[in-house]
């Protein structure tokens, strides 16, 4: 089936594009999702009209995303501390949206947490890459550096241990 998508859709091709993809694709994701519609004879016209407009839209939006990429360069890196213990692993993981959340308080940036992905989960204390996709075309990292806040013990039987050989 022929579609003309209307935004970007990642791996598949970006906004203004005809392109073929399976029925079911079309009528379960991208149409329900409004991201698409038939590529039909008055649609296509309809298309060739607004391709200068589409184009614009995009370059617009290439070049906020280019700014913003800047912007967060500038940053280097973002510093989080947590509760952790002893041997440095956290207690719980920090998500994508906390590290938006960061983002948003410490620099004034906006990223959704589904242009965020992580090579590892955040679940000790260290350096990690955070690679943020603002469009298709524009890509950042950012370095996240993870303390610990507070050092907790980590298990119940060391505690046992301690009080019964100081009892002695």
């Amino acid at each position: 089936m022929q579609v003309i998508l209307k935004k970007d859709v990642q791996n598949l091709g970006e906004a203004g594009d005809v392109v073929t993809v399976k029925d079911g694709y079309a009528r379960n994701f991208l149409f329900p999702k409004n991201v698409a519609e038939l590529a039909t004879e008055g649609a296509l016209q309809n298309r060739e009209k607004n391709l200068a407009r589409i184009k614009a839209k995009q370059e617009k939006l290439h070049q906020e995303a280019l700014a913003k990429a800047e912007e967060i360069e500038k940053i280097g890196s973002l510093e989080l501390s947590a509760k952790a213990g002893e041997s440095g692993k956290l207690f719980g993981t920090i998500t994508t949206k906390k590290l938006c959340e960061e983002l948003k308080a410490k620099a004034n940036i906006d990223v959704d947490k589904k242009t965020v992905s992580l090579d590892h989960p955040i679940n000790k204390v260290g350096e990690y890459k955070m690679l943020i996709k603002l469009t298709s075309k524009v890509k950042t990292e950012l370095k996240v550096v993870v303390t610990a806040s507070e050092i907790v013990k980590e298990s119940i039987e060391e505690e046992v241990e301690e009080t019964t050989s100081t009892e002695e």
